[in-house]
């Protein structure tokens, strides 16, 4: 029988973990009795839909120890893209071009690398393959610091932003707390939907710290007077108050607190900014302390000096599933995490129907949030704590870390 080949492509915001399941599907694809050629797609399905494919096969065999600096090189080596795909019902132009470079390639399995919006891609070029009897296998490998990903217990790339969120705060605590003099900091997290990641903050709690002393999440509407309420109770407990708050907090008529900056992008999706600025005015105005607003940004997403070796591991794991998965003939799915022990912490690999994902988000739990809607609950904790266990032996030259590199990402 004659192999077959592979596309791998990336899509959605960076994290430190996408490339290590890039890492994985090469790697896997390698060893495959069934596939030849691993090609990659140069920002995500653009590359297909631009013939921009890059033959990862010759760089495993001409870039030294390729698949192992994979693994520890943050953001996506592949590159990425925020392209959403047409319904094919209303046009299938796109979708047929798509499926005639699969047979260009002689493509037998196709990897998507992403989150919500690069599974609804999953899902449609699924559908299509379905209605046309095409034996392509379609495959989701589920990544985001968002942790929103519905099915899957966690997704790749949470544990080690999670990870850059608490060292930061307790690193914001350290700089604080050397001063006497009153003073509210207010650190803004990335989290449109969900508090995933802002809730992350609590890890940074230790024998000697308490900060973050003040959370707030999407998940709870966000009252102003309460919230200076919450401030001014802290301030009487302490002199410097450390306050996380995710960038998609809302009000009760479900606006948010930085509407006024913000924009769509092609999914709809509000991009947000300017939140923990709108929080720095409102104690400034009400409490006349000292205050400051630090905006974590892209910093939390790529990381990868302080990334998260479980996170890397398990990331690695599912690339390497999704093509085991894809020779058992399984297409149309996304590959899920399900954790079946806290402690020891372990975790068994399974599928989801990718239906039932793309265009869902996972909100956390309101039961996980304390009842004044301003921290999280022990459960919560114990459910966040192992995902940022461990440290990845990364290479360093010169005084920098070293990672593979991207000029072909650079390119005109």
């Amino acid at each position: 029988m004659t192999k077959k080949n592979v596309i791998v492509a990336q899509s959605g915001g960076p994290t430190v973990a996408i490339n290590a399941s890039l890492a994985g599907v090469v790697d896997a694809a390698i060893q495959s009795e069934q596939y030849e050629t691993i090609y990659g797609s140069i920002y995500g399905i653009l590359g297909i839909l631009e013939d921009r494919l890059m033959n990862l096969s010759e760089k495993v065999s001409t870039v030294p120890n390729f698949i192992e600096t994979l693994k520890f090189s943050p953001a996506m080596y592949l590159g990425s893209c925020r392209y959403k795909l047409p319904d094919y019902e209303d046009d299938d132009a796109t979708y047929a071009f798509i499926f005639n470079q699969f047979k260009k390639y002689n493509i037998g399995a196709f990897f998507y690398i992403g989150g919500n919006d690069s599974m609804d891609t999953v899902l449609k070029l699924s559908h299509y393959g379905e209605q046309i009897g095409s034996d392509i296998r379609i495959i989701g490998i589920p990544k985001t610091i968002d942790n929103d990903l519905c099915i899957t217990d966690h997704t790749p790339g949470y544990g080690s932003a999670a990870k850059y969120v608490a060292a930061s705060i307790l690193e914001i605590a350290h700089d604080t707390f050397i001063y006497s003099v009153p003073s509210v900091t207010i650190v803004e997290i990335m989290g449109r939907d969900a508090g995933w990641l802002t809730a992350a903050s609590a890890l940074a709690r230790n024998a000697y710290n308490t900060a973050p002393h003040l959370i707030y999440f999407p998940e709870v509407a966000f009252d102003k007077e309460q919230f200076i309420a919450d401030v001014k109770e802290q301030l009487s407990k302490r002199n410097n108050v450390i306050i996380a708050v995710s960038e998609g907090i809302r009000d009760k008529e479900g606006k948010y607190i930085s509407a006024s900056t913000a924009t769509n992008d092609q999914f709809g999706h509000s991009q947000l900014s300017g939140t923990g600025k709108c929080l720095e005015y409102i104690v400034k105005e009400s409490i006349h302390v000292k205050v400051r607003s630090v905006e974590l940004n892209v910093l939390q997403r790529c990381a990868a000096h302080i990334s998260s070796l479980t996170d890397l591991n398990e990331s690695f794991e599912l690339g390497s599933r999704a093509v085991s998965l894809a020779e058992n003939g399984l297409t149309k799915c996304m590959l899920t995490l399900n954790r079946t022990s806290n402690q020891p912490y372990e975790i068994s690999i399974g599928t989801a129907d990718i239906k039932k994902i793309a265009n869902e988000a996972k909100s956390i739990p309101r039961e996980w949030i304390n009842e004044a809607g301003n921290d999280i609950t022990d459960v919560l904790y114990t459910y966040m704590a192992p995902l940022i266990k461990g440290e990845p032996k990364i290479a360093y030259a010169d005084g920098l870390p070293t990672y593979l590199s991207v000029e072909h990402l650079d390119a005109n």
